[in-house]
């Protein structure tokens, strides 16, 4: 890889794109399907989705005297499961004003907007000083960032010692018999729903990809610790087409 910052590139689904590019095209791809992206979601994971969240913010382990800091936030499921299981107040954060835009109305029509703060900030370089929140969460972001280790590394650095961090992603398949059929799903389904649904084929195109070229399991675990994370764990859910990463900051 070149020293040059300017020449290095980076992963854009099955395609490498300048590093420096990377961050605009992923911020075009979710202001295109952000009026769409929950139903979108629905229609992608069959409503599994719903479930591996729900599971997620209960391993967040909500509590009245902790902050969230909600990372990749987005339309805000994460911290609205957070507040709904009884966690304190909650910074929701996107790189995206687009889809930060969603939230910040869902919170609205939840009447949530006192246990709310919203951030528009990249995940690589976060504008909070250190040991600033009690836990960290991530939900199907951490595959769009360019620099996933600054990610980790930021996300301990805010953390308070003691404090959790959390990234729920799509990941291996570890069942053989259902990697044919998710595979066909992706590629050949996916981007079609989302050219009838969201008018925008080539971004569901992109998310597909951006799911295979993410690390697997075990990579992501050696990532999180190597980014300073204790007790880093593991979790599949539905045989690997998603997993929870967990780690502390001892």
């Amino acid at each position: 890889m070149s020293d040059n910052p300017a020449t290095e590139t980076a992963d854009f689904g099955f395609r490498s794109v300048p590093r420096a590019e990377k961050a605009g095209m992923v911020r075009a791809v979710f202001e295109s399907v952000a009026p769409k992206y929950d139903l979108m979601n629905d229609l992608m994971s069959l409503g599994v989705h719903r479930v591996w969240k729900r599971i997620f913010v209960s391993d967040l382990d909500p509590r009245p005297h902790h902050q969230l800091l909600d990372l990749a936030g987005g339309t805000g499921d994460i911290t609205f499961g957070w507040l709904a299981q009884g966690g304190g107040k909650a910074i929701l954060s996107d790189i995206n004003a687009a889809m930060l835009s969603v939230g910040r109305d869902r919170a609205l029509n939840k009447g949530l907007v006192g246990d709310v703060s919203f951030l528009v900030a990249d995940a690589e370089r976060l504008p909070l000083p250190d040991r600033a929140v009690d836990r960290v969460s991530i939900a199907f972001g951490l595959r769009n960032c360019t620099d996933k280790d600054a990610v980790l590394h930021e996300a301990r650095r805010v953390l308070k010692p003691g404090g959790r961090f959390l990234c729920l992603e799509f990941s291996k398949v570890r069942v053989a018999a259902l990697a044919p059929i998710y595979d066909a799903w992706s590629f050949k389904a996916l981007p079609r729903i989302g050219q009838i649904v969201a008018k925008d084929g080539d971004s569901y195109q992109y998310l597909a990809e951006s799911i295979r070229t993410f690390p697997d399991q075990e990579r992501l675990a050696g990532m999180m610790r190597s980014a300073g994370f204790s007790r880093v764990s593991v979790r599949n859910l539905s045989g690997g087409i998603a997993a929870i990463h967990a780690g502390w900051r001892l």
